[in-house]
């Protein structure tokens, strides 16, 4: 039962192997340095966090799932749950939320629920998908207008105080975040007439490039070091969070929610690996892999972690074959941060919320709401819902609800199929 892919990734395995997988490491933990504090700031935590969690996620997930090339760490998509545990329970009991949910993946593997939820119908997922890019947009309004005041965190409250203190925005700040934005989308478009240019990653150079340009001028902006006082340069200590106040009745749901989130999108990533690689990944190994990774998280402050799309498809592209990649882009992080770890403290928060707001973009997809007459009715009913109750409740109802819709329909489609 318990059979991670590392231990079967070495067919045929060679040095040219190994050198692919050392290259799309350290590539891959280039990018996640920006994404993975990015990550950690618009959930309410300090982007050490996000920076240990894909650390140490990294390894873990390489090391223990059910396909070869993914990269695990902090995800866009779990960005607006956990604001939202942050905000509602505080940041010790999002530790226990997501031990809790790592427990309840590796039920879910040890059982074999693996195999069911890669049945999710794709208008779930895409609704759901759409709504969490929204969310993640509108998280970052705040930092991208430089706007110095407390904003809530229900997207209509959020729009609404976003539009009335609009004119309170820093001219500064949002000049930057302008031109990082305008940077990132300008080399997405002109990449593939830059040769070899073109492969280095767009959110790694405007990164550095902004991050350089506020060290040497001075620019008044708000940082990293400013707001978090940097980033440390020692491993995270082994603790155990504190459980005095842990009421289950109140967290089953975060933790539900956290769990089934993680685990379709570890399987939707894993899905689009096979998809390039051409491989078969084992989904249940998958879920157990990420349990473990998650219930170990918590003891050394980390955030929940799944396997991410962008950084896996990078490391696929960049020519991964093994889990040695994973590993190696966790190694990658550790030393950038015991390294310079100093210079990353002048990383302005406006290039951050540039970053998320290009991911948001990327992440969505957009064209799936778009009204097809050609499309069944129900499934297009199906996405708008999940979309709409993802961006005004939560994802925990929308995900409900999509799932419950669409046993109905399949159930209403065969009971109609019988009587014919």
């Amino acid at each position: 039962m318990f059979k991670p892919n590392i231990f079967s990734a070495w067919d045929a395995y060679g040095f040219k192997s190994f050198s692919n997988d050392i290259f799309a490491g350290i590539c891959v933990g280039c990018i996640a340095l920006p994404l993975s504090m990015a990550f950690a700031i618009a959930s309410g935590l300090n982007p050490s966090v996000g920076i240990f969690t894909a650390i140490i996620a990294g390894i873990l997930i390489a090391s223990l799932g059910g396909c070869k090339v993914q990269i695990g760490g902090p995800a866009g998509a779990f960005i607006v749950i956990v604001l939202g545990i942050v905000n509602t329970y505080g940041v010790n009991n999002l530790l226990i939320i997501t031990a809790m949910s790592g427990v309840l993946l590796f039920l879910m593997g040890l059982f074999r629920v693996g195999g069911l939820i890669k049945h999710i119908p794709e208008e779930v997922i895409s609704g759901f998908t759409n709504g969490i890019a929204v969310l993640i947009f509108a998280s970052q309004l705040k930092d991208f207008f430089g706007l110095r005041l407390e904003i809530p965190a229900e997207f209509i409250n959020n729009i609404n105080a976003i539009g009335h203190h609009i004119s309170e925005s820093n001219v500064l700040t949002l000049t930057t975040s302008l031109l990082c934005l305008f940077f990132l989308f300008l080399w997405r478009i002109t990449k593939k007439y830059m040769g070899i240019l073109g492969h280095i990653p767009e959110i790694l150079i405007v990164m550095i490039v902004s991050t350089t340009l506020v060290y040497l001028y001075q620019i008044p902006v708000e940082t990293i070091g400013t707001r978090f006082g940097g980033i440390p340069h020692h491993f995270p200590s082994f603790v155990v969070p504190e459980i005095m106040h842990f009421d289950i009745s109140k967290l089953w749901m975060p933790i539900c929610t956290l769990a089934i989130l993680g685990a379709i999108e570890s399987l939707l990533c894993a899905r689009v690996a096979d998809t390039i690689t051409q491989d078969q990944h084992n989904s249940n190994q998958e879920l157990i892999g990420q349990g473990i990774t998650n219930f170990l998280l918590p003891f050394f402050g980390g955030m929940p972690a799944t396997g991410t799309i962008a950084r896996t498809v990078t490391n696929i592209k960049s020519g991964a074959t093994s889990p040695i990649s994973g590993i190696t882009h966790s190694l990658t992080l550790l030393s950038i941060v015991f390294f310079i770890g100093d210079f990353a403290k002048n990383i302005p928060l406006a290039c951050l919320a540039s970053i998320l707001i290009y991911v948001a973009w990327n992440m969505g997809e957009w064209k799936a709401l778009i009204w097809k007459r050609n499309h069944p009715l129900a499934s297009q009913i199906c996405l708008w819902l999940v979309f709409i109750l993802t961006v005004v409740f939560n994802l925990g109802i929308a995900i409900a609800t999509g799932l419950v819709y669409s046993v109905l329909i399949h159930i209403l489609k065969k009971a109609i199929n019988l009587s014919k």
